[in-house]
């Protein structure tokens, strides 16, 4: 008879330094103190994360894999062999939801070949947030992670983008390192048309947060900066 095998938990983690009520329920918590094992993005936030949600083990009593742009196939099989064995495991990236804009599809992938559970828990994802909060079109949106690093590549990019928002209505929505956050920002007003709308959303569920959407045009007349802040930036039309 074989062994059942374990369930894997998609933990969403904190989107900064924010009480651990305010976005996660209780019943998160309640799993994250029953595991023993978990898949994450970095040992170190990973555990600052676990210590805020109170986890009542010693940290260092508990298993670490590191799943991360580094990881290939042999470290996946090895980080999978507790969940084929029966035991149960979380996947926890660095901030928010597991492998939207982080690490953690190649784990989900290998657990769906391999029948395991995937159980994904409710919590914080700054890209829906963002959406939600911006009044643009939740009908049809696309979201594209980091933009090109170099200047023409990213201005093609953001020409390509705001064709599909014109065409298709279609929101688009990206990210950058915050500290080329005002760097992203100076190219958009560049760029795109003034009747284009812009939304930039920024610390969300933070005590800084904030969530603009007003034409290209009035960004222009404005003196906003977003440098390091983590943030989403949401380019679209008037519905």
């Amino acid at each position: 008879m074989s062994t059942p095998k374990g369930i894997l938990y998609l933990i969403p983690s904190l989107l900064g330094d924010a009480p651990v009520e305010h976005s996660l329920p209780s019943y998160n918590i309640e799993i994250i103190r029953s595991l023993d094992e978990f898949i994450v993005e970095d040992i170190r936030s990973a555990r600052r994360f676990l210590i805020k949600a109170k986890i009542e083990k010693p940290i260092d009593s508990l298993t670490f894999h590191l799943c991360n742009e580094h990881s290939k196939n042999a470290d996946i099989n090895f980080t999978m062999q507790g969940l084929m064995n029966g035991k149960n495991a979380g996947l926890i990236s660095d901030a928010g939801c597991p492998s939207i804009a982080d690490p953690g599809a190649e784990i989900i992938q290998f657990a769906h070949r391999n029948n395991i559970r995937v159980l994904p828990l409710v919590g914080p994802s700054s890209i829906l947030m963002a959406l939600i909060s911006s009044g643009l079109n939740g009908q049809n949106f696309a979201f594209n992670g980091y933009l090109p690093k170099k200047e023409p590549d990213r201005i093609k990019a953001l020409k390509q983008l705001e064709t599909l928002v014109w065409q298709k209505n279609q929101t688009q929505l990206f990210i950058e390192t915050p500290y080329r956050n005002d760097a992203l920002l100076k190219d958009i007003l560049n760029v795109c048309k003034e009747e284009t709308l812009l939304c930039v959303a920024s610390d969300i569920t933070l005590i800084s947060e904030r969530i603009k959407t007003k034409p290209i045009r009035e960004w222009r007349t404005s003196k906003d900066s977003f440098n390091d802040h983590p943030a989403v930036f949401l380019l679209g039309k008037t519905i």
